[in-house]
């Protein structure tokens, strides 16, 4: 048996998209509800999200200073 009840499976879809770094905004429009709903049970699930996207932040900054200094005259 795969899951003992379809939530089941929804559930470890929308854990697993979050855990993958998937924009939780995007993770509640799939799902079908609110930002505010996805907080509430799903937190748990965003803890490594602030420090992911502070590394994406990084290498952003550090892409876009490379590319300033590469056109420079």
């Amino acid at each position: 048996m795969l899951a003992k009840r379809p939530y089941d499976l929804r559930h470890a879809g929308i854990s697993f998209w979050l855990h993958s770094g998937v924009d939780p905004a995007e993770c509640a429009r799939r799902a079908g509800q609110g930002i505010q709903v996805l907080f509430q049970y799903y937190a748990k699930f965003l803890d490594g999200l602030q420090e992911h996207s502070n590394r994406l932040i990084e290498e952003s900054m550090q892409e876009w200073s490379r590319r300033s200094e590469d056109s420079s005259p």
